[in-house]
């Protein structure tokens, strides 16, 4: 890895502040699917997976919460899923995935903050690498719960090895026991990029909007 590259992903990871994460993630765009291919990303291609257990074609419209550069939902546009909403807080990691030409509607929104869509927007919804520690606020579920119809399924993928924030596997507990959603699945415990990063474990969750 060049200097340039370590440092652009030390800058995403070590970001303080929303402008520093999202002038990070611009910096990264054009690298990012190279890089954390290369470090072995299992994470898109899971969380795909898992979606298309639980959600058939044409079920839409669907809502990927920090979309970044499409990958997970390429995956799911190559499967046949279309009617497909991206939001992610870096424009050039959208610019990436407009590229793609596989998105219904790219916008650029924060996770954290209240989305600008309307209640029940959205039929089912997808959130992958992103509602993590230095990234999105573990209270960025209750919005996207909120955008999606009675019903759907939201499918997650949350860090689960022993640095991550309880905030936010608290979260996912806290939105149940209010009677905003239910677990219906969790996978097994893997590693989000065995070559880069092994020490990154992560699970797969699809909850059912109450």
């Amino acid at each position: 890895m060049s200097k340039k590259r370590h440092e652009i992903i030390e800058n995403v990871y070590g970001a303080t502040s929303l402008e520093e994460s999202e002038k990070a993630y611009d910096d990264w765009a054009r690298q990012y699917e190279h890089d954390v291919l290369s470090w072995g990303a299992r994470f898109p291609f899971v969380a795909a997976a898992v979606f298309t257990r639980f959600v058939e074609p044409g079920e839409g419209p669907i809502l990927d919460a920090g979309c970044g550069t499409g990958l997970q939902s390429e995956l799911l546009s190559i499967a046949g899923y279309d009617g497909i909403v991206g939001i992610d807080m870096s424009e050039g990691m959208l610019g990436v995935a407009r590229e793609k030409g596989i998105y219904s509607d790219l916008r650029q929104m924060i996770l954290g903050q209240r989305l600008d869509f309307d209640d029940n927007a959205f039929a089912n919804a997808i959130t992958v690498g992103t509602i993590t520690p230095g990234h999105a606020p573990a209270h960025s579920f209750e919005e996207i719960i909120r955008v999606t119809r009675r019903g759907g399924k939201i499918i997650v993928n949350l860090r689960t090895d022993d640095d991550v924030d309880p905030a936010y596997p608290a979260a996912l507990a806290q939105y149940e026991s209010a009677g905003m959603w239910k677990r219906i699945y969790e996978s097994a415990e893997y590693s989000a990029m065995p070559v880069g990063e092994p020490e990154i474990l992560t699970t797969a969750y699809v909850y059912e909007v109450l």
